[in-house]
C-alpha cells in the first residue's frame, strides 16, 4: 500500500485542516454511535413500553389439538383465573402471571383424569400476539413445545 503525503504552503492552513478532519472524525463517530445504539433498542423486546397483561384475556387455541386456554381475570398479586379445554372443560390447579424484564410468562397446572399435574409454561410475544413455551405432559413424562393463537370470536 502506498501513502499519502500532504503538504500545506501555511501552517495556518494545515491546522484548519486538522480541525476540520477532527470535526468529521467526532460527527461521523458520533453519528455512527447514535445509528448503533437505536439498533440495539429497536432488537431488544419492549424495550421502551411495558406490555398490557389485559391483552392476555380470552381464548388462547392451541392448533396442534385443539385445546383452549381461556384466561379470564387477573389478580393484582399475579394469580389467574383460567380455564382450559380438551374439548370438555380440565380441572386448573394453579394458574400464574408473572411479570419479568417486560416480558409476561403465564404458568398453569392441571390436576383431572388423565391430568395428574401436567404443565404449561408460557411466554407472551406481542410481536406475533401468541402464547409460545412448553407443555409437560404428567403421565408420559415428556415435554413439549407448544404455542397458542388467539382465538377470533
Amino acid at each position: 500500500m502506498g501513502t499519502a503525503l500532504i503538504t500545506f504552503s501555511s501552517t495556518h492552513s494545515g491546522k484548519r485542516l486538522v480541525s476540520l478532519a477532527v470535526l468529521l472524525l467526532l460527527f461521523a463517530g458520533s453519528s455512527a454511535f447514535q445509528a448503533l445504539s437505536m439498533a440495539a433498542a429497536a432488537d431488544t423486546p419492549q424495550s421502551a413500553e411495558k406490555i398490557d397483561d389485559q391483552r392476555l384475556l380470552g381464548h388462547w387455541l392451541r392448533p396442534d389439538g385443539g385445546y383452549v386456554l381461556e384466561l379470564k381475570e387477573i389478580g393484582k398479586d399475579g394469580t389467574l383465573k383460567a380455564a382450559y379445554f380438551n374439548p370438555r372443560p380440565i380441572n386448573v390447579a394453579k394458574a400464574v402471571l408473572s411479570r419479568k424484564d417486560r416480558s409476561l410468562t403465564i404458568f398453569i397446572e392441571l390436576r383431572d383424569i388423565n391430568y395428574p399435574g401436567s404443565k404449561y409454561n408460557l411466554q407472551y410475544d406481542p410481536k406475533t400476539d401468541r402464547l409460545v413455551g412448553t407443555y409437560f405432559q404428567a403421565i408420559q413424562g415428556a415435554t413439549y413445545d407448544v404455542e397458542f393463537m388467539k382465538a377470533k370470536r
